[in-house]
């Protein structure tokens, strides 16, 4: 871990035991810490008893810190010789705005380190077991956002027909949409699925069912952002895990 004026740190998906060494000694190091709503709280057991701590909120639907502002905070606490850790959930540069953030920062003169993170898609499907690859299944997985609309869509049709595992982050207040043009551009509507509500920690909940029935059983359990859904083939050993954890308590 090279030294830096800014640290931007992947958090991880939420349990504090899937924090990075390297996330943990940036913390350590930082004068001011600048967190998002979706980090886990407890990551600031690490941070020193005298450090600033400025939460700026980043959860859809919900009202957030405009990213401007949160650029300026950066470059003005560095201009004024202060360590910052910038701290993300999962991972900053997989839909995380870090690419903005690394931009308005050099583009400062200010000098920046990358803390990779866990992010959410790998491990909140694996803490299912399902394993986003699998040879006999899938031949890659794609990762796409679900929180766009109009021309900034993604290409359903090309997602559809990849033959890959899709795992869809920021999907849920758009997920009646995202069924209907995966299923519209040819993607069979009894291909597993899950959807996977604040993976990781002790409350997670999900459903295991498949992509034409998703939407009802999201809906009918109540389920709701932050939430990963995944969808293909390999979702299948997903519902082989719930089906021998059912035999086990009957």
């Amino acid at each position: 871990m090279k030294n830096a004026q800014v640290y931007l740190i992947g958090a991880g998906p939420g349990s504090l035991e899937l924090l990075t060494l390297g996330a943990v000694r940036a913390i350590g190091l930082a004068d001011a810490l600048l967190i998002d709503d979706l980090v886990n709280p407890d990551v600031l057991e690490f941070a020193r008893g005298n450090a600033q701590i400025i939460h700026v909120g980043k959860r859809g639907g919900c009202n957030s810190t405009p990213q401007a502002f949160i650029h300026k905070q950066m470059i003005s606490l560095a201009r004024a010789g202060k360590v910052v850790a910038r701290i993300k959930g999962g991972d900053p540069f997989m839909f995380g705005r870090g690419g903005e953030e690394l931009q308005a920062l050099r583009q400062a003169g200010i000098s920046v380190s990358v803390i990779s993170g866990i992010t959410s898609g790998m491990a909140v499907t694996a803490s299912l077991n399902i394993p986003l690859t699998h040879r006999n299944c899938t031949h890659g997985v794609t990762f796409v956002t679900g929180h766009t609309q109009g021309a900034e869509e993604p290409n359903w049709q090309a997602l559809a027909e990849t033959g890959t595992t899709l795992v869809i982050y920021m999907g849920m207040s758009n997920l009646g949409h995202i069924v209907q043009q995966l299923i519209a551009n040819g993607l069979p509507a009894d291909i597993p699925a899950a959807a996977i509500q604040n993976g990781t920690l002790p409350n997670q909940r999900q459903v295991v069912t498949t992509l034409g029935q998703l939407e009802s059983m999201v809906v009918a359990e109540k389920m709701a952002s932050p939430a990963i859904v995944v969808i293909g083939e390999v979702v299948r050993f997903a519902e082989m895990t719930e089906q021998i954890s059912q035999q086990l308590a009957a």
